[in-house]
């Protein structure tokens, strides 16, 4: 009996040593790192865990490696973990076709532009068009719009369709206005087709006449469609992005994005705009808002203006280099209809506003609905140019500015000549902006800029291009610091897109999103920011990019 009870004890023993040192299984655990969390206390840890696609515990290596059994363990070897990077302003369906395109980037001249189409022409002998982008005039010697007649020269048999840097202009061919119909200058609403001295097409379209070419261009079938995307996100991934904002798609596109989401076809979370006009406003407010777990749906996109650089943006008063103000998109009594109507659903309104005018129109128009409502989150794309009484009303009417750092930097050689000095005061005024509302939403624009959020994250605290000029900064009066940088891409982004209580930092029962940074882009050295590589990328705590080391 004595040694019954002696054997029941033993056994009692070994089964409570079991029960006190039997880990919970989770999927991952990433430790020796030097986290930063990005919570509200901005708080730096060591390790992380992750179940079942979301952190679960955060704090010292060891505490939480003799906490936890994990399938696979990651030693970062004291590299830097940060929330997964969210651009909160991009084009992914434009950067996809871009890869495929003439690349027309940094060209310094139209005689480059015409040799760089001459050797893609060559390469790509079965393509029924010839689609590029990418060229800017401010670049080239005389800074005048190029025209159709070289094109036309030497490549009269194609059709040839040429984006400006920004997407607001456009250089065709007499082919492809022909695949058009135009063959003379009409008044384009919105747009502009422009010609020279003598009355006749010079191949210029600028902003909505840009369509009436761009609708003739063959699209891609699906098959095709979601290898370019794919492979799209692939580099987007490389460079630490795990969610990005889709700024503006048609109804057809969003549909295609639905397919390929449903399939596991695509892993980059997207954060989809509605490309606002009646037709697409009246099918969205009677179907809803929709929402999966990697494509999101609740917020439209309105453009009341073109751009700066091709002088499409709306001014209070006339370019300093041009006797025009530039033109809005469509009418002020348009856009009052469409907002007014959007005020009325749960959908969420963001604004592609660049020149003083424009913003002010749409400001005054966003406070007119948004009086009794505070957390609509409305958002003002860009609000490149603001009036100095205009500022004060992103703080009153709570509008969310989101910004893209890069386009300071890559305007600030020409914008002058455009606003003049007064005006500049008001433009890229990032700080400003933050001080208004509170927080700021960055984006790149890609691929209007390079689609690499540390490119961003640079221009924002330095205020300096890719070769650290100017000295001392441009503006350096609207800087932001690093901390406010960095949330500006993980949680202010996510909060723009009312997404702050899933993701955009690392905190327990939030989406595994993060990456693994080779250097602490908090300490760097300002000119080795654009330098520093992502080596690995997590979407719901599954690696996603690996870098080869």
């Amino acid at each position: 009996m004595r040694k019954a009870s002696l054997y029941i004890c033993i056994l009692f023993s070994i089964s409570l040593l079991f029960s006190c040192t039997t880990n919970q299984q989770i999927d991952l655990i990433v430790y020796n790192a030097k986290v930063y969390t990005v919570d509200s206390s901005f708080r730096t840890v060591e390790a992380i865990a992750i179940n079942n696609g979301v952190f679960i515990d955060r704090g010292n290596s060891q505490d939480l490696l003799n906490k936890y059994d994990a399938k696979e363990k990651i030693d970062a070897a004291g590299k830097f973990v940060y929330p997964g990077f969210y651009d909160s302003h991009g084009h992914f369906f434009l950067l996809a076709d871009a890869m495929d395109e003439v690349n027309l980037l940094g060209t310094a001249s139209y005689d480059e532009l015409l040799s760089r189409l001459q050797t893609y022409i060559t390469a790509n002998p079965d393509k029924k068009w010839i689609i590029g982008n990418g060229w800017d005039q401010n670049l080239w010697p005389d800074k005048q719009f190029p025209t159709k007649d070289s094109l036309d020269k030497y490549f009269p048999d194609i059709p040839i369709f040429l984006s400006r840097i920004d997407y607001h202009a456009a250089l065709v061919n007499s082919k492809a206005l022909a695949a058009a119909s135009i063959d003379s200058v009409f008044m384009v609403e919105g747009g502009l087709i422009s010609s020279n001295a003598e009355g006749e097409l010079d191949g210029i379209l600028l902003d909505n006449a840009m369509k009436l070419v761009s609708e003739h261009i063959p699209v891609q079938n699906n098959e095709v469609l979601v290898k370019m995307l794919k492979r799209t996100q692939d580099s987007l991934f490389s460079v630490g992005l795990t969610s990005i904002v889709d700024a503006g798609l048609t109804e057809q596109q969003i549909d295609v994005l639905k397919v390929f989401y449903n399939a596991d076809s695509l892993q980059i979370r997207n954060y989809a705009m509605v490309a606002a006009n009646p037709k697409s406003v009246k099918n969205y407010l009677r179907s809803g808002t929709f929402e999966s777990e990697r494509l999101t749906v609740r917020s439209f996109k309105l453009m009341a203006d073109g751009a700066l650089g091709s002088r499409g943006a709306c001014l209070l008063h006339p370019y300093h280099d041009s006797p025009t103000n530039g033109f809005l998109l469509q009418s002020p009594e348009e856009f009052d209809d469409l907002i007014k109507q959007l005020a009325k659903s749960n959908f969420q309104v963001n604004t592609h506003a660049i020149g003083d005018s424009a913003n002010r129109l749409i400001l005054d128009t966003y406070g007119k609905y948004l009086k009794d409502s505070k957390d609509r989150r409305w958002r003002i794309e860009h609000a490149q140019i603001i009036a100095p009484g205009d500022f004060k009303k992103f703080k009153e009417f709570s509008i969310i500015p989101s910004v893209q750092p890069t386009h300071a930097t890559s305007d600030m050689y020409w914008a002058e000549d455009r606003l003049g000095h007064d005006r500049m005061k008001g433009a890229y005024a990032y700080r400003d902006l933050l001080e208004q509302y509170g927080l700021l939403a960055l984006g790149s624009d890609f691929p209007v800029e390079h689609y690499n959020p540390l490119y961003g994250f640079h221009a924002a605290v330095a205020r300096v291009d890719k070769n650290n000029f100017p000295k001392g900064g441009f503006q350096f009066e609207n800087a932001i610091t690093r901390e406010q940088a960095l949330r500006g891409m993980t949680i202010w982004a996510a909060y723009a897109c009312f997404q702050e209580k899933k993701r955009g930092s690392i905190e327990k029962g939030k989406d595994a999103d993060f990456i693994i940074l080779d250097e602490d882009i908090m300490q760097a050295a300002p000119e080795k920011l654009r330098d520093i590589k992502t080596l690995q990328t997590f979407v719901a705590g599954e690696s996603v990019f690996r870098r080869n080391r």
